[in-house]
Parts: structure tokens; C-alpha cells; sequence
């Protein structure tokens, strides 16, 4: 797809972390999932009405894209957050507002905790919400089947596999080649960890600690992370629920027009 900026890469902190980021304006860092990376967020780097007021930074969580992975083969959000607020700090970015899809939503919620005043604005988008509150027996299968599915097809036959479960039933041909080679250049030592850390970890042990703007959005026929999850979820904090209309989980890819639009709505009711 056109419209990807290049990825650029630096020391942040001492690890070496790698994004991609268009435009200029309000500072929006953008977190992907578990099967994804930076080039997910193609369709909102291409929108010239986004990026022409805001600055858009997609990153690549440790152990994806160029970033180097984590220390600990086992590790929570916070680890993830710490990774963050250090390419935060290298880009000197003031006040973003953080937009977490799916796992980033974890992780987006571990740095807004840790960071009250470092961020403008949370968005959960197609949260995934982890399973450390969840029997052990399930907190295994959650971790167990993404481990035998890698190492079983490997990347390759992960996206064959995975891709179009991503998005609408109905889903452009185009969007789910996209997904599919996004999730064919996952690192597995990358992408266990973070399998790790959703099967071990609660989101809500994060959002206790956030007090700020936060909204919940997902998509309308959202397979992986319902729209029922997604809405007792913002009940639970007191927080607006968006529903994406025609969309899958990877919302930002089924209908661009309307994240994108939500993105903006909220990036002006919390312009200072």
C-alpha cells in the first residue's frame, strides 16, 4: 500500500526501538497489536486530513520491527511501558495522546498509569484486556495455543492461517493480503513474549492508576476482542464507548474513515 513512511530506528534509553511517523501537529503514538507491527497503521498515515494536524509515531513494540526485545522472556506491561516512555523521551514528544490497539491497549494503559501527566488522552481500541485474573488452566491455553501455532507453522503459516480472522467477514482482499504479510515478519521470541505478557497480565491493574481522558472503541463485528468485552469495559471506567461500524478487530484497517474521524473528534475536545 502507498502511503508507509520508512522506518527509522534509535538508541532510546539504551535499547535500540524502530517506528515509523507523517505529519505534524498534536503528537498521536500509536501502539499495534500482537500479530502486528508499525506498517499496521498504513490506512491512518496515508490520510492527509490526520496527518496534515497531527504528528502520527507508530512504534514497534520490543521484539518487533528493528527493536531489540526485552531483557525478560516473561514480562508485564510495564516492561513494554518502560520501552515506550523511553522512544517517548528520544522523539521529545509533549503530552501524546496514546492510541493502544488490542495488546497496545495493555500496554498504552501501563505507561498512562505510570505517566498521568505525560499523556493528553488514552485510547483503547479493540482492547485486549489479559488474563492474570483468569485460572491458571486458562491463562495456559491463552499462551500455550499462540506458542504451538508458531512454532507449529512459523510465521509464514501463522498469517496464512490467522489473517483474515483480523477483519470483517466481508473484508477487502487488499486489507487481509496486508495483515497477513504484517503477521509473516513476526519475530516468535517477540511474539511470545508479548503472548506472555497477555496470558499474565490485567489491564485493569493499570487503569485504577488513570484518572485522564479516555475512551474505548472497537469494532461493531469484532471476532477476537467483542464489543461486549470492549463496553464493560468502559463501564467499568466510566469512560465513552465508540462502536466502528463494518469492522473487524484490526478496526483502523476495516474502516479507516471512522477511526480516523474518532481520532480527531478526540484529539479536539482535549486540545488545550
Amino acid at each position: 500500500m502507498n502511503g508507509l513512511p520508512e522506518r527509522q530506528q534509535a538508541d532510546c534509553g539504551g535499547r535500540r526501538l524502530s517506528w515509523r511517523e507523517a505529519g505534524h501537529g498534536r503528537a498521536v503514538v500509536l501502539l499495534h497489536g500482537i500479530s502486528s507491527g508499525s506498517a499496521s497503521w498504513v490506512k491512518q498515515f496515508s490520510d492527509r486530513a490526520l496527518t496534515d494536524g497531527h504528528r502520527l509515531i507508530a512504534w514497534d513494540a520490543p521484539g518487533y520491527g528493528s527493536s531489540a526485545a526485552l531483557a525478560q522472556a516473561e514480562p508485564d506491561a510495564t516492561a513494554y511501558a518502560n520501552a515506550l516512555a523511553a522512544l517517548i523521551a528520544e522523539l521529545q514528544l509533549q503530552q501524546p495522546l496514546i492510541v493502544g490497539h488490542s495488546l497496545g491497549a495493555l500496554i498504552g494503559s501501563a505507561f498512562a498509569a505510570a505517566n498521568p501527566d505525560g499523556v493528553s488522552g488514552l485510547v483503547l481500541a479493540d482492547p485486549a484486556q489479559g488474563y492474570a485474573t483468569a485460572p491458571l488452566e486458562k491463562r495456559q491455553q491463552v499462551y500455550g495455543q499462540r506458542k504451538q501455532m508458531i512454532e507449529t507453522l512459523g510465521p509464514q503459516g501463522y498469517g496464512e492461517q490467522r489473517a483474515a480472522a483480523l477483519l470483517r467477514e466481508d473484508a477487502d482482499p487488499q486489507d487481509i493480503a496486508w495483515v497477513r504479510s504484517g503477521m509473516q515478519q513476526l519475530d516468535p521470541a517477540g511474539f511470545l513474549s508479548a503472548a506472555w505478557m497477555l496470558a499474565n497480565d490485567d489491564i485493569n491493574r493499570y487503569l485504577v492508576r488513570y484518572r485522564g481522558s479516555l475512551q474505548v472503541w472497537c469494532g461493531s463485528v469484532d471476532r477476537i476482542t467483542p464489543p461486549q468485552g470492549a463496553a464493560t469495559l468502559a463501564q467499568q471506567q466510566d469512560a465513552t464507548i465508540r462502536l466502528i461500524d463494518a469492522a473487524g478487530h484490526a478496526s483502523y484497517l476495516d474502516a479507516p474513515a471512522l477511526f480516523n474521524r474518532y481520532l480527531q473528534d478526540f484529539t479536539g475536545a482535549i486540545q488545550p
